[in-house]
């Protein structure tokens, strides 16, 4: 299946998305890019904020660009990988049976398939900036991310039925 018909599909079943994608085996270079996919489209998603409030304060926009670039394509993944490896030393204390592999599918996958979220955060964040609209749109994206994330740390670690 295409990314977006898998984005589209864990909307309807997370748990079944991340079974298939562990279905095709461990690959570090699939993992790899799709936490690098999801940093790419916070970054994204970050610039219209970005350019309101450079253009608020009366500031340049590219030094704001530039440290939103390094923290996202940079550091984050790094923080992401390293999230990936407590989350699954916490499940392995439970009893959970999976591989750090599939703990960072999980992860990576929550991370991207929320990710038009994000986008719509983005843009309120810009459009409108700080406010109920923009907390509630945060809140959402938060609780779909959480959802995806837990339904697929658990087919990851337990194999429990999408």
């Amino acid at each position: 299946m295409s990314l977006t018909r898998e984005i589209v599909a864990t909307y309807r079943g997370p748990g079944a998305v991340v079974r298939r994608l562990l279905s095709q085996g461990p690959r570090e270079d699939r993992a790899l890019m799709l936490v690098m996919a999801a940093c790419a489209i916070f970054f994204i998603a970050q610039m219209p904020a970005l350019a309101r409030q450079a253009h608020l304060d009366g500031s340049a926009l590219n030094p704001k660009l530039g440290g939103a670039l390094l923290a996202w394509l940079i550091i984050a993944p790094l923080l992401f990988y390293a999230l990936a490896a407590v989350t699954h030393f916490i499940a392995r204390i439970f009893g959970g049976k999976g591989t750090g592999y599939g703990a960072r599918l999980a992860l990576f996958w929550s991370l991207l398939a929320a990710s038009p979220l994000v986008l719509l955060n983005g843009l309120a964040a810009g459009l409108i900036g700080p406010g109920p609209q923009l907390t509630l749109v945060g809140l959402v994206w938060f609780a779909v991310f959480l959802w995806f994330w837990i339904r697929g740390l658990s087919v990851a670690e337990r194999g429990a039925p999408a």
